[in-house]
């Protein structure tokens, strides 16, 4: 009395319930012995399950449920934002721990970009944020990458021309040495002695 993987799942279901009995445990039990992929999901189940219930329950603090009622049974008409004051309004999203971690991982991942690239970070002043001096610094990044490029796009030409007259240069060998080899062998004259 054998099942298929499908139906082992569904007696797993109930022998996670603990509710698995008579004919149903046996045809679990077979295909689990028969089965090693069912085996696995069987025991890794069972061992997850018997880990929760092992796990102590957790007790609320008792004033949680006070401060809850208290945080939610506001006066009508005024939010909890309002009670707290408008700028915790405004602040309230950026306080969230999702967008928190979300800037955090941002300033760590242009910190590291800036490391590799040699980029120094340096105390940030006042002068840095004036718009002028932002600009300035935007251009003369831009000149400078802007050179790189053009550097780097001549040297490449440079390069290229050099491996293209190398390559024309060998190319020129190996048919001058091909010639020589399809020449017949220069014969010597005879001395004449008069025959």
């Amino acid at each position: 009395m054998n099942c298929t993987c499908a139906e082992f799942e569904i007696l797993l279901c109930d022998a996670v319930d603990q509710k698995l009995r008579g004919d149903g445990r046996v045809m679990f039990e077979a295909h689990r012995a028969s089965c090693p992929a069912c085996n696995e999901l069987a025991a890794d189940v069972l061992g997850a399950t018997a880990f929760m219930e092992r796990v102590a329950g957790v007790e609320p603090p008792k004033e949680l449920l006070t401060r809850i009622l208290f945080e939610t049974a506001g006066k009508p008409g005024k939010s909890a934002a309002a009670a707290k004051g408008w700028w915790r309004g405004l602040l309230g999203p950026i306080l969230q721990p999702k967008l928190a971690m979300g800037l955090t991982m941002t300033v760590l991942s242009i910190s590291m970009i800036a490391q590799v690239f040699g980029i120094e970070l340096r105390q940030m002043r006042a002068a840095d944020l004036q718009p002028a001096r932002i600009v300035a610094g935007v251009e003369d990044g831009m000149y400078r990458g802007w050179s790189r490029v053009v550097k780097y796009y001549e040297n490449i030409r440079v390069v290229y021309e050099i491996q293209s007259r190398l390559k024309e240069w060998a190319d020129q060998e190996e048919l001058d040495r091909q010639a020589k080899q399809a020449q017949p062998p220069k014969q010597q004259n005879a001395s004449p002695s008069g025959r």
